[in-house]
């Protein structure tokens, strides 16, 4: 196993979530539609064609 020099940067956006908590149902969705659209542009990028 190789030693890790920096955060890791997935764990970093992990705690940047968490930390901002959504202020009403609107902010809620929009966080949440934000990871959906992420999600799938990562599915996207992944595809094997």
């Amino acid at each position: 196993m190789t030693k890790q020099k920096a955060p890791d940067k997935n764990l970093q956006n992990v705690a940047k979530d968490f930390e901002a908590a959504p202020v009403n149902s609107h902010n809620a969705q929009q966080v949440q539609q934000q990871v959906n659209d992420h999600r799938h542009q990562d599915a996207l990028n992944h595809k094997g064609n």
